[in-house]
């Protein structure tokens, strides 16, 4: 029976100029991602996300109520195992996300359409495509 890692994060973004930007992280190995990490047993999804958040760039969003997105991939470097990733929506302010070191190579804070043009992955872009359509179904 294969395994299953769970993770969870957010959309992170900010508004300027009247337009959501979005953080997207450059992981050590290169990927881009939103912020996320393991879930720890005895959190929630949603605790796990705000502390990897904290963690990961330095920044105490405000979550919506409402969002949330899953992907669900295999581990190539653990066979056998998949990996579902919970991402919620989260805003914060005039804070600068600062990228932790040793584990986020870099932070960038991007419009959409940058943003989507980071992913190979068209999970990634599906949830980025989500968190837009949630934006402008709120405001």
């Amino acid at each position: 029976m294969p395994g299953l890692e769970r993770s969870c994060g957010a959309i992170v973004f900010t508004w300027r100029n009247g337009q959501p930007l979005f953080v997207i992280v450059r992981e050590r190995q290169g990927a881009y991602s939103f912020p996320k990490g393991h879930m720890e047993e005895s959190e929630t999804e949603l605790e796990t996300a705000r502390r990897e958040i904290w963690e990961e760039i330095g920044i105490s969003p405000v979550f919506y109520d409402g969002f949330r997105q899953e992907e669900e991939y295999d581990l190539l470097e653990k066979p056998g195992t998949r990996k579902r990733v919970t991402y919620f929506l989260a805003e914060f302010g005039q804070e600068s996300p600062v990228p932790r070191p040793g584990e986020i190579a870099d932070i960038q804070l991007l419009p959409y359409d940058q943003a989507l043009e980071c992913f190979e992955h068209e999970n990634k872009k599906r949830i980025l495509t989500a968190a837009l359509s949630f934006l402008k179904s709120i405001k």
